[in-house]
């Protein structure tokens, strides 16, 4: 076993250091293909989409995904041997420009980070700890689901660190509650890009602000108009419909106690037979973590995982300002440097310094410090000496080394799809429909869950659709509240789809935290997030084009959907 870890560890050194990054591709070579492979340019994540269903199995599906996109970018007429020939050098390729990006090393590393910092965490009693504390809280399954759903909302700076951090704490007191792992992974889900995506200071904040500051450049009649997007991002929150439905959703099941779907069957099968597992199941962690036990004879101290935990999001806060103030005292933006230099700690410029930090990296950082504090403070406390932290922080790094593989081919895969142009072939077919400005916002929520959903990431539907959106949005309707509803029907629409995708690196993260079968993940939430998408769109979209007032469509939808959790769902039996 050693040798094999010696192996791998070496080969994935080897290939990042002598990667190479792969070139950029523009929207000249996208739009080109689009018009070349049509339809086909589906293929890739719909292959990979329903292989991974039939085999349940996440890494040859994702494999075969990506080997079917590059196949058709290397196919040469009807040579169909070429195609595959240089379509397998060219999944290589992508696998050694995925791992070669900062930005995915960094989620790899922070990842494998976290891991080991979880893992010392365990060893000292730290976990069983702050379990048995939370347990004394959590005297419910109720109670137990409702402190997932809290501690979701309180990680709401990163959907990264929300997956990671979240679904260890609470893994021990749901399978003690007898709450399935797919619950588990759910909320953690629900509860990581829907949070992020709204919060008023996260690390999605400036890439979204960006994205409507060019989307309101791009409109000539608004040429020397002063545009703040800050402001108009706030305004689009309460037009979040999927966001804050899915949240509410949450909420209404874990005080019901009603079910359906799929997850009905998850949440009888562990209060019936204890199983927070199906038989079968592959769980997105190995037994090394989740079998991990604390030191025989030691004293248990909630602090032991408190403060390896505070200083992993304490060191992630100052991280992002840091990081980020750096990168803009490098930049050219001197009314920002000014700002910084006179008025460091104000809203404005803590919320700059988190849009431009890099938030792998700085989330790297604080893993790698707080699994230093975790070594130093089971050292001191004698429970296990520097060789021995040093295994274990190891040994809870290896059990996430399955995450990096899945990661790395998923984002290959979305390298793939982005050449093939398959977000600009849906776009073209979607906007080419003639329809009244009404349904806007509703058909752009739908385009962007489609291309979020087939690409596996919120980010790049974001970045394809508002440039088009705004422009649009202004044409049919350049009342301000109407172009208000259908930025937030992008920024909504991405994360509905990317939230429920098999070849999302947040689902996938999610599964790993809650240590649950990622495809039982996929399929149990699936139900949900449909659910809760139709109500979005039906009795959010619709009704906010037409011009009705937030204030009543809100409270509508929120009735709604504890309707449908009273109703629909069944109640599952203790």
């Amino acid at each position: 076993m050693k040798r094999k870890s010696i192996f791998i560890t070496s080969l994935v050194l080897f290939l990042f250091i002598f990667a190479t990054t792969v070139l950029a591709v523009d929207q000249e070579v996208q739009q080109a293909n689009a018009i070349k492979f049509g339809i086909f340019t589906l293929l890739p994540p719909l292959i990979a989409i329903v292989l991974a269903f039939i085999t349940k199995n996440v890494v040859l599906s994702l494999f075969v995904g990506v080997f079917s996109g590059a196949f058709l970018l290397n196919l040469n007429g009807i040579n169909i041997f070429s195609g595959i020939f240089y379509g397998f050098l060219r999944v290589i390729e992508e696998i050694l420009g995925s791992l070669a990006d900062p930005w995915n090393a960094g989620i790899i590393l922070q990842c494998l980070a976290i891991g080991g910092m979880i893992a010392l965490i365990t060893k000292m009693g730290g976990a069983k700890a702050i379990a048995e504390s939370l347990s004394k809280k959590a005297k419910t399954k109720t109670s137990a689901q409702l402190i997932t759903w809290f501690l979701g909302i309180c990680v709401f700076f990163d959907d990264y660190a929300n997956s990671l951090i979240v679904g260890p704490i609470m893994r021990p007191i749901t399978d003690k509650m007898k709450i399935s792992r797919e619950k588990l992974s759910f909320i953690v889900d629900a509860t990581a890009a829907p949070i992020a995506g709204i919060a008023l200071i996260s690390t999605w904040v400036g890439y979204e602000l960006g994205l409507i500051k060019d989307g309101f450049e791009s409109i000539d009649a608004l040429q020397g108009v002063t545009i703040k997007p800050y402001n108009i991002f706030i305004e689009t929150i309460p037009y979040r419909f999927y966001n804050i439905l899915i949240l509410v959703f949450i909420v209404f099941t874990a005080v019901m106690l009603r079910e359906f779907g799929p997850m009905l069957t998850a949440e009888r099968r562990a209060r019936e037979t204890g199983k927070v597992l199906r038989d079968g199941a592959k769980p997105m962690i190995s037994d090394e973590a989740t079998d991990l036990q604390p030191v025989e004879g030691i004293k248990l101290k909630v602090s032991n995982a408190l403060v390896p935990i505070l200083v992993l999001v304490v060191g992630a806060f100052a991280g992002f300002y840091y990081n980020g103030y750096v990168a803009i005292s490098g930049g050219e933006d001197t009314v920002l440097i000014e700002l910084l230099k006179t008025r460091p700690v104000s809203s404005y410029a803590i919320r700059e310094c988190f849009g431009a930090s890099d938030a792998a990296i700085v989330l790297f950082q604080a893993a790698l410090l707080s699994g230093i504090v975790a070594m130093i403070m089971g050292v001191s406390q004698k429970i296990f000496t520097v060789s021995e932290a040093i295994d274990t922080w190891v040994s809870g790094m290896k059990s996430l080394l399955i995450t990096g593989v899945i990661l790395l081919l998923a984002w290959s895969l979305s390298a793939v799809i982005k050449e093939l142009g398959t977000a600009v072939y849906l776009v073209e077919k979607v906007l080419a429909i003639k329809f009244p400005a009404f349904l806007l916002p509703s058909l752009i929520f739908i385009l962007g869950s489609i291309i979020s959903f087939a690409t596996g990431t919120s980010y790049g539907t974001m970045g394809i659709l508002m440039p088009l959106t705004i422009p649009l949005a202004y044409a049919l309707d350049p009342t301000h509240s109407f172009v208000v509803v259908a930025i937030s029907a992008v920024l909504t629409g991405a994360i509905f789809g990317d939230h429920c995708s098999p070849i999302s690196d947040t689902t996938i993260l999610s599964s790993m935290g809650a240590a649950a079968d990622h495809l039982d993940h996929v399929k149990t939430q699936l139900y949900y997030a449909l659910v809760v998408a139709a109500v979005a769109v039906i009795c959010g979209y619709i009704p906010a084009g037409l011009g009705m007032p937030i204030w009543l469509i809100l409270p509508i939808d929120i009735v709604i959907i504890g309707v449908i959790v009273r109703f629909v769902g069944k109640k599952v039996e203790a």
